[in-house]
């Protein structure tokens, strides 16, 4: 099954959409198209994986999405919100105001607590953070006996928990995930997962994660695969064993190409 494009599902709310989203590196012979006319649609309280081979355009997409990269042509929409539309500090403003980030690397500040790093980017915006949403949000990752370490007396995959609730914390229109578990081990690994899952099914979030671990991507409720800079399937209530042999054949396809 090949399709250059994933028909939106109309009936649901969109909390983010790309139409025709193309991002090109370089010009010439040196010329790369990382994304080619992709369009998609990021379903409001849904759990929505990333996937593709290395060089597949699945990084560059959730970064264009989310605001952190420019595109080439086309369009991206975060709610109401056409991104291309806005001057910088406009754009700076709705990553802080309407989006959450998880990275793989933790980005937590060493001289703060745990609590201080979950609360960081409201501080920073100059808004009180809704007291009663971050108790359940630190109750849900599990850190209410940490909030007084700072990031060096936590494990990693503590660390990554506190990314995690500050993700949440400002209840965002939606939750961007670039690989977040890939420093940690299958344990940990499984515990973020399982938070954000939870996330998902508990607290009506949104989350969209690029991932290359088949087991990570079966957390989600649609995976979407890429391959050369277009969508090229995609599968809902995904397992691992399902989406492995969905990889095996991108793979196969790539090498007899």
């Amino acid at each position: 099954m090949t399709t250059t494009h994933y028909a939106p599902h109309t009936a649901q709310a969109v909390a983010a959409r790309a139409t025709g989203l193309s991002k090109v590196y370089g010009q010439g012979e040196t010329q790369v198209v990382a994304l080619d006319n992709v369009s998609v649609d990021f379903g409001r309280g849904r759990f929505t994986a990333i996937m593709g081979p290395s060089g597949s355009g699945k990084s560059t997409l959730m970064h264009c999405v989310a605001g952190l990269d420019t595109f080439t042509s086309g369009s991206v929409r975060i709610g109401d919100t056409e991104l291309g539309s806005l001057k910088d500090k406009q754009l700076t403003r709705l990553r802080r105001d309407k989006i959450g980030f998880i990275f793989q690397a933790f980005n937590l500040l060493p001289t703060l607590t745990a609590l201080e790093n979950i609360t960081l980017p409201m501080d920073i915006a100059g808004r009180k953070a809704d007291q009663q949403w971050l108790d359940t949000v630190i109750e849900m990752v599990g850190l209410s006996g940490r909030l007084g370490h700072r990031p060096t007396q936590l494990s990693g995959g503590q660390q990554q928990r506190v990314a995690v609730a500050r993700a949440l914390a400002s209840r965002p229109e939606i939750i961007f995930g670039d690989e977040p578990t890939g420093n940690l081990d299958s344990r940990s690994g499984a515990e973020v997962l399982g938070f954000l899952r939870n996330s998902v099914r508990e607290l009506g979030q949104t989350v969209v994660m690029v991932t290359h671990d088949p087991v990570a991507a079966s957390y989600a409720d649609r995976v979407v695969f890429l391959a050369d800079g277009r969508i090229v399937d995609e599968m809902h209530g995904p397992t691992a064993d399902g989406v492995l042999d969905r990889m095996k054949a991108f793979d196969a396809k790539g090498r007899t190409s």
